[in-house]
Formats: structure tokens, sequence, C-alpha cells
């Protein structure tokens, strides 16, 4: 075993990886049961699950995802080789629930709670007892105890031990969720396994990377874009600007990759952050210096904008109204052609969502699906002949993806007005940063222009990228110096 290897991550990407070799040579529709047995073929011992049976069920169900199906509403009867070419007329794309537990792979963590440890001494101080304003901990032979059903995990007691011998556990889906939209079931179908409360979701993805066992996972739409790219639609392929550096090699050469693909254009996203920046500086004027409102926070993070109208409505007068730069650059790939068929290229979850509010977005490929399909392929992305890049792009458009990017650019196309700005910036959603969102529409910010990125970092922190965060900052950095305007 690999113990630096994330097998969460491993397996879901060769699941996807399988589903696109299988439909390169023209066998999924009668091989897809095969998948599975692929991945772990017959008489390999089980070495996470209980047994190799177990391990290919959950396979299976990975599979069903990435063929688009929320996988708690399918007939587990019908074949993968069905489902690979399965009329559904219940199949909808639009439909709320982007995410789906496997519950067979989800580990029913037991409740977030406090417990106490054997380092306790039983002092005399009692400090963990006069801490606790809900009478939930006692002192009985000579060791703390904390009553669960009195306990509201305010976790003053493991604040005041002495000796840190009080301890929480944790649900890390629940814990990463930033509003709650994820717990422990309550019904007897679902019961101690995670569910997801979708009228709450904000579609963060956060609880995808959170889940050490991957039983969240993302309906896709990367199936329908394989079969798009072996027909005769002329397909589009937007790129983030948060591609850069994810991929080991230049964008030049990952353009290249994209066409083999069969994708007709590629459109670089970083083109429509400099109308997002060129309009959110005159809106910011208008609104703020001008007419005199408090501040204006921006609105290219879609699970900001859904976190705002779920979640902090008060919120919702001070979001910029200008569109995202996938707004933009999917206006300008129209514009040019208004018969072609877009596909996003996304780091994060958030894109898909806000690729079902747009008309002119029709499909979402994540990072991790590009990278499937080009291994898949068979493509050597280092041998591939660089494609031409965009030289009418300000570097600070191509650093939108970056914590800090949306200001700057804002900043370049506000020109002398500049030092008028006082920028702030709100990276990764989470619960003290929501609280702190909330505070500001009570007269508690600090700058008149709030920058608000739902993942850490930015969008290269998405819960599709393939590098870490410092990397690709780093790279994108480099790249926006060298090539940017």
């Amino acid at each position: 075993m690999n113990i630096k290897k994330n097998y969460s991550e491993h397996f879901k990407q060769e699941v996807l990886e399988e589903i696109a070799k299988m439909f390169y040579n023209g066998i999924l529709k009668k091989e897809a049961n095969r998948i599975p047995f692929n991945i772990i073929p017959k008489g390999q011992e089980a070495e996470f699950r209980c047994c190799e049976y177990k391990e290919r069920a959950i396979l299976k169900l990975r599979v069903l995802a990435a063929f688009g199906y929320s996988v708690n509403e399918i007939d587990e009867s019908i074949s993968l080789n069905d489902y690979a070419y399965h009329d559904n007329p219940d199949f909808d794309h639009s439909s709320d629930k982007l995410l789906t537990i496997l519950r067979s792979a989800c580990k029913h963590c037991v409740k977030s709670r406090y417990m106490v440890s054997e380092i306790c001494q039983g002092c005399l101080s009692r400090a963990c007892v006069r801490s606790c304003h809900f009478n939930a901990i006692d002192v009985k032979n000579r060791k703390a105890a904390i009553d669960k059903d009195l306990c509201k995990n305010c976790g003053r007691c493991k604040e005041t031990c002495p000796y840190g011998a009080i301890f929480r556990i944790t649900v890390p889906c629940e814990e990463s969720c930033p509003v709650g939209a994820i717990k422990k079931g309550d019904k007897d179908d679902d019961k101690d396994s995670a569910v997801i409360d979708h009228s709450l979701c904000i579609s963060c993805g956060k609880c995808i990377k959170a889940c050490p066992f991957g039983a969240v996972i993302e309906r896709t739409q990367f199936l329908d874009i394989l079969k798009l790219t072996n027909s005769n639609v002329n397909l589009a392929a937007l790129i983030a600007p948060s591609i850069v550096g994810q991929f080991g090699v230049n964008i030049g050469r990952l353009k290249n990759a994209i066409k083999q693909l069969g994708f007709k254009n590629i459109y670089e996203v970083a083109s429509g952050a400099d109308i997002t920046a060129k309009m959110e500086s005159c809106e910011f004027f208008d609104r703020v210096l001008t007419k005199g409102e408090a501040f204006m926070t921006t609105s290219c993070c879609h699970s900001y904008v859904r976190l705002v109208d779920k979640h902090i409505t008060e919120l919702k007068s001070f979001v910029s109204n200008t569109k995202t730069p996938l707004h933009y650059t999917a206006e300008l790939a129209h514009k040019d052609n208004p018969y072609i068929t877009v596909v996003f290229i996304s780091p994060c979850l958030s894109k898909r969502k806000e690729a079902q509010k747009n008309v002119l977005v029709d499909f979402v490929l994540s990072f991790e699906e590009l990278k499937a399909m080009i291994n898949a392929k068979g493509i050597n992305l280092v041998s591939c002949k660089e494609e031409k890049t965009s030289t009418l792009t300000t570097k600070e458009a191509l650093k939108f993806g970056i914590r800090g990017g949306v200001i700057n650019a804002i900043k370049r196309y506000s020109g002398n007005n500049a030092d008028l700005i006082k920028g702030e910036m709100i990276s990764g959603l989470n619960k003290k940063n929501i609280l702190k969102l909330k505070s500001y529409t009570k007269g508690h910010n600090v700058g008149n222009l709030i920058e608000v990125m739902c993942c850490d970092g930015g969008c290269v922190g998405g819960c599709n990228v393939l590098c870490d965060v410092y990397t690709a900052t780093k790279q994108i950095n480099k790249y926006a110096d060298e090539n940017g305007k």
C-alpha cells in the first residue's frame, strides 16, 4: 500500500479514467459492468472495506454518479451497461441535488461531541465543572464525565481543563459545512449516515474534500460530454483562470490537448474576468463613492451568492450586480458562433450550479474529469504542440482565481481613483467568516470593497482541483506576470 496516496481521491479518478477508456475504445455500452472489476480484480483482497464485494459495490455507485445519477434514487437492479446509455425520463441536469451520499461508503461517524480522556486527574479545582453553564459535567470516581444529553458542545470545559484531558470528536463532513446543510439522518432508511439538506446547501463542495471515505460525491455531466466529443456538435471549451499550473504544462500545450479531445474552440475565461473587473469598478464608484453605500461585495463566487440568497438575505443589497467572468466569456463565445455548445472547465462544484442558471453555458467539466479524459486518450501533455494563448488579457484578470485577484483587477480599472478602494478579503467560507459577513450589515466592515471567495486561497482551493493552493498560486502569478499585459 502506498501510504502517501489519498485513496478516496484515487478511486474517484480511477473510475473516471475507466469510463473514458471504455468510451474511447467503443466498449462502454457492453463493458461498463466490468469497471468495478477492472479496478479491483477478482481474487484481490479488500483493503478498505469488509470484503472486495462491498468495495466493488461502492465503485459501481461511483460510476453511476459519474454517469449523472443521484445514487440513492436509482434502481440498482439495472446494470451499468444499461445505465451507460439509459434513457431516463426523470433525469434532469437542472436538479438542485448536485451532491449525493454513498450510504454504503459512509462510515456512520459518531455524533460530534466532547469526551474526557484517560489523562483526566479528577483535580480539586474542578475547572471543567465550574466552566459548564449547563450542568453537563461532573466528577465521578475521581474522573470527569460529560452527560451528552445535557452537553451543548460549547467547548468551555475543553478550554479550561489544565491537563488538556478533554477533546472533541468531530464529523468531518459536518465540520466542513459552513451552513449546516449536512448532518446525520434521523429516518430509518438513512439513520446514522450523512444526509444533505439541499434547501440549505450552497454547493461549495467542502464536504466532498472533507470526507475521508469519499462518501460525498457529485453528480456529473462527464458521460454526456464524452458523447458530445464523439458527435458533430461544435464544442467550445471555456477554461477557468485557475487552470494554470494544474496539469504541469503551460496553457498552450494544454489547449492543444483539449482540442485533441474534440473541442473546436477554446476561450480563456480571464478575458471575461477583465470585463467583470471593469464593470465592477464602475459599479463600485457609483454605489459606494457616489451614492454613499457602506460597502460592496464581489459577486464572482456563486457559492457566496447562494449563501447570501439562502442564509444572509440582509446582505443581498450589498452584493455586486455585475455578471461573472464565466457569463461574459460565454457571451463572447456565442458572439463568435451562435450555434456552439459551451463547456466550462471548472475547479469547483459551485460553477455547476451557476451554469444551471445560465442559458449561455451548456455543460461543466471539472479539472479532475479533464485529467481523466486526457489520460484515457493517451495524450502526452509534454509532447503536445503549443496553441496560441491570449496576449490581450491583463495580469490582474489572469490572477482572478487566487486570493486578492478580484480586488486587484478592479483597482487596475479604477485608475487614479484606486486609492479610494479599501479592499478586504474573505478567503474561505466558514462559520466564523459568515458571522463576520453578517456583522458588516450592522456597520462593522473595515473595507468598502469586500472580495468573498468560498474556498481557501480562492478558486485554486476548489473541490475539483489537482494541486495544492500554494503551488497553483505560485504558477498563476508566474504565468500572469509573463503573459499578461
